[in-house]
């Protein structure tokens, strides 16, 4: 909001300053033309009417002392202005300063004046204006007599008076801008006070409070705005209330279908069982029947258990049997309970202890190791180490590694990576259903840790379990 707020302010002012800057220079060009009109009409009608009646008296051809004398009656009527007057070869100024005003003039006295000029100059940094006219004869013929006057009138005062006008106009900009700024600050609360509203609730609702609304103010477009705003958080609290109750129901499904299947699948189970230890005494076909039915019956009964695991935790109905343990024997025990010592290379870092629930940590490394040696190459190794605060739990194998694209989905659930395995009998990690990886995320979550999985520098795959070292007494939440 600072940024936008700033680009608002910044935006006006500059606008201002602008417009300030553009008012200013327009009034100073028309205050100036007009000032130096009126000089210039001025002067130009000033002389016409004192060389009209100094010349009546006036005789032509004159000699250089009556040319003198001529310049000096008109400068008189002009308020003392150097008057220069030119007959042919002579000249002469109504004062001392001839050099002066034969210098200022000589601009309009290149050549002859045949009608009335002027011209603005500058002499030793200072302006002049200079206006020549010609003297006609008196007969009415309006032929000119050869004799030329030039008026010089001084525009300091002038320069002065628009100086001190553009001064002041320049003086009044400040104000003007500092006006614009603290209007811009008015307008920028006003336009960003209903957006930060806005803001802050759609962060809300970005937070899970699906409730968060706007209030609506105005019918301008801002309106409109938090009215989309929250029309739309009320048909995506629908939806939302609509998907929790699907998802609810869907999870009372399984569970109830997991519960429901724990019966008959136990009674499956004890006749698969006669049956295959009677298959020996059967006929070749019948006996390859009892096994494969007592394999998939024990499939069917591990995904029921997975499944029932998985609404439990979906339920949030999972607690910690935490104790403190070490998770070196833990891991032992693990890989002992299934027959996996021989088949994979251990090295356990001796005395890592924390509060963990055992049964927990022995579904992560049977779902991990488990996988390893059905997926992958040997040697697979596993390496408990500790790093930081956090135990790690490294398995590796050498196989063919992660296909593309499995590592971001090899914890979904229901997810295999291998869609060409066969579905021979398999352990306590579930193998077969695709919930084995996922139940053992969540089992890794519920201690405050994860799983990571990714490909070996060497090759194979390989799964990263971190666990924080909480010791006994520390919160396990």
């Amino acid at each position: 909001m600072g940024g936008l707020r700033t680009r608002l302010v910044v935006a006006f002012v500059v606008v201002a300053l602008i417009s300030a800057v553009t008012a200013t220079a327009l009034a100073y060009r028309d205050a100036r033309t007009a000032v130096l009109q009126r000089t210039q009409n001025a002067a130009v009608n000033d002389l016409r009417e004192r060389v009209s009646a100094v010349a009546a008296d006036f005789d032509v051809p004159p000699d250089q002392l009556s040319l003198a004398r001529f310049a000096a009656k008109v400068s008189d009527g002009l308020g003392g202005n150097i008057v220069v007057a030119r007959y042919q070869d002579l000249s002469a100024s109504s004062d001392s300063l001839a050099d002066t005003g034969e210098r200022i003039s000589s601009a309009l006295r290149a050549s002859t004046v045949t009608e009335t000029k002027f011209q603005r100059v500058t002499w030793r940094g200072e302006p002049y204006l200079v206006v020549g006219t010609p003297v006609t004869y008196a007969d009415g013929d309006r032929r000119t007599s050869g004799l030329e006057v030039f008026a010089i009138t001084d525009l300091r005062a002038e320069r002065d008076d628009t100086a001190a006008l553009l001064d002041s106009v320049r003086t009044g900009v400040v104000p003007v801008v500092l006006l614009a700024a603290v209007l811009a600050l008015l307008a920028a609360g006003t336009v960003l006070r209903p957006v930060r509203k806005l803001g802050r609730a759609t962060r809300e609702l970005a937070a899970g409070d699906l409730g968060s609304r706007v209030a609506v103010t105005g019918h301008d477009e801002l309106a409109d705005l938090a009215r989309t705003f929250n029309e739309t958080a009320d048909a995506l609290q629908g939806s939302d209330a609509e998907l929790r109750e699907q998802e609810a129901k869907a999870r009372r499904f399984v569970a109830d279908v997991s519960h429901e299947l724990r019966t008959p699948l136990a009674a499956m189970t004890m006749v698969a069982t006669v049956l295959e230890e009677d298959a020996d005494q059967l006929p070749p076909d019948a006996a390859r029947a009892a096994r494969t039915v007592g394999a998939e019956t024990a499939r069917l009964a591990r995904l029921v258990e997975d499944l029932m695991e998985i609404s439990r935790f979906d339920a949030k109905a999972v607690r910690l049997n935490a104790a403190e343990a070490d998770l070196a024997d833990t891991v032992r025990a693990s890989l002992a309970l299934r027959g996996w010592t021989e088949q994979v290379d251990t090295h356990l870092y001796e005395g890592v202890r924390a509060v963990v629930d055992r049964r927990r940590i022995d579904v992560i490394v049977a779902n991990l190791v488990g996988n390893a040696l059905r997926h992958g190459a040997p040697p697979v190794t596993v390496t408990l180490a500790v790093e930081g605060e956090e135990a790690t739990l490294v398995v590796a194998d050498h196989g063919p590694g992660l296909p593309p694209g499995a590592r971001e989905r090899v914890f979904d659930r229901f997810y295999k990576a291998d869609e060409a395995r066969t579905r021979d009998a398999d352990d306590d990690s579930g193998r077969g259903s695709g919930l084995g990886t996922a139940i053992a995320l969540e089992n890794a979550r519920l201690h405050g840790g994860t799983i990571d999985a990714a490909d070996g520098p060497h090759g194979g795959a390989v799964f990263t379990l971190r666990l924080p070292l909480r010791r006994t007494g520390e919160d396990k939440s």
